[in-house]
């Protein structure tokens, strides 16, 4: 990650700062990036996130987590920001991000907000199908599957990083 991310000390040492992430689904990322600020001598570090928290899945096709992997599932704002090491978290407003997305397109009188707010656009959601979406996006079933199907590949790829 340090690779990807970089943290000046001269920039960030004594200071706050704030750090605007698109969207925080599992909280890895983000709580690395304070991480690192912290490590750069980061004051404090807020975090500003121009998504709602995201705390449903997808069902409409997009591979997301399951809701046990969101790092908001069930957790309220500051819960979150205690988690990922924040000062201080602000998730973007369901309401705000409708209106803004408005101001681009009139026309559009409905959005799926379903990731956010649980509320299906088809209205046949219901808590088995979430339930069993769960069962089979887990990252547990993911690896297992990809072992029964490559299980020559695993061998191999844990060959080459012995």
């Amino acid at each position: 990650m340090k690779i990807k991310l970089n943290a000046s000390r001269n920039l960030l040492n004594g200071r706050k700062i704030v750090t605007v992430d698109d969207s925080i689904v599992r909280g890895t990322t983000i709580q690395q990036i304070i991480q690192l600020a912290r490590e750069a001598g980061a004051r404090k570090v807020y975090i500003a996130s121009a998504a709602p928290a995201i705390r449903f899945p997808n069902v409409y096709g997009i591979d997301m987590p399951t809701p046990n992997e969101f790092v908001a599932y069930n957790r309220t704002e500051e819960e979150v920001g205690r988690l990922i090491g924040a000062d201080m978290l602000v998730y973007q407003r369901i309401d705000d991000l409708i209106t803004s997305a408005r101001e681009g397109n009139p026309r559009i009188r409905r959005f799926d907000c379903s990731v956010f707010d649980g509320e299906y656009v088809t209205g046949d959601i219901d808590d088995d199908y979430l339930e069993r979406l769960s069962l089979e996006r887990s990252d547990f079933m993911k690896q297992r599957r990809d072992t029964e199907l490559n299980p020559d590949q695993t061998v191999i790829e844990l060959h080459n990083h012995a």
